[in-house]
């Protein structure tokens, strides 16, 4: 329960804070995860980020620029965004929840599902830490511990890339979330949400590395995404049925991948 509220006015006197509250400290910026089960937090202060000025959206050099603090909705209506990053941003289906939760919040969130990190995985995403630190996505979620974000970098926005979000219900728990892309080179990224074990009950997206090296097609493709992968039963599921449902999602987005770089 929080029952300290602090609001520093830069980052560094941000990361001073937390030093100082080490172990009882959270970062607070949108609020959507801290406050609401199963998420919820235990720490008993909050660090605010709102006057950190880091909900920016700009183009540098090419690449795409996104401040951590960035809310999903801004996403969804902003026009730099790439249509990939909409796409995923819209698997949150609450607007309210959208309003309300950042970008980085998404990413350094230990929840049940992280239906915007196999997209971030597809794009190439990269984070920038509080400290300078700079890291893929992938790289910092499977890190021990999940620093400040202070920016997302998409190196390239105008990638081919495309997701895919299975539910049971609009608005119910997400049963396996995919994206693909394709680069300039033909090189692909296939990257999956829902097929691995949880991890002290939050998800731990993966990549289908061995798969991204060689082109299978049709039923083949079908059945070797299905051996790669370690699903749990859940309420969303049994272990066969997700082997069978992540199966022919990506057989279908990478075969939807593959025309819509031809067509570019």
């Amino acid at each position: 329960m929080i029952e300290h509220y602090l609001q520093p006015n830069s980052t560094a006197q941000a990361l001073q804070l937390a030093k100082e509250h080490a172990g009882v400290s959270t970062w607070f910026s949108g609020g959507s995860k801290l406050n609401a089960a199963p998420t919820k937090t235990n720490k008993t202060v909050a660090i605010s980020l709102d006057k950190l000025a880091l909900d920016k959206i700009e183009m540098h050099d090419g690449a795409l620029h996104i401040g951590a603090t960035c809310h999903i909705q801004t996403l969804i209506d902003h026009e730099l965004t790439p249509v990939a990053l909409k796409q995923a941003a819209g698997f949150i289906y609450s607007r309210h929840v959208r309003n309300q939760a950042t970008l980085g919040g998404e990413i350094a969130a230990k929840q049940p599902e992280a239906l915007l990190v196999p997209a971030l995985f597809a794009l190439r995403a990269r984070v920038i830490l509080a400290d300078d630190t700079e890291l893929n996505v992938e790289e910092y979620i499977n890190a021990d511990e999940r620093d400040l974000i202070v920016k997302i970098i998409i190196p390239n926005p105008q990638i081919t890339c495309i997701g895919y979000n299975l539910t049971r219900s609009a608005a119910g728990l997400s049963v396996i979330t995919a994206a693909i892309s394709i680069d300039d080179n033909g090189n692909k990224i296939i990257a999956l949400d829902g097929v691995s074990t949880k991890y002290n009950g939050y998800s731990t997206p993966v990549r289908l590395r061995d798969l991204e090296l060689q082109d299978l097609k049709g039923e083949l493709l079908e059945q070797a995404v299905s051996e790669a992968i370690h699903p749990v039963e859940d309420l969303c599921g049994g272990v066969a049925y997700k082997r069978y449902v992540a199966g022919v999602i990506v057989t279908d987005l990478l075969a939807e991948c593959q025309q819509l770089a031809k067509d570019i």
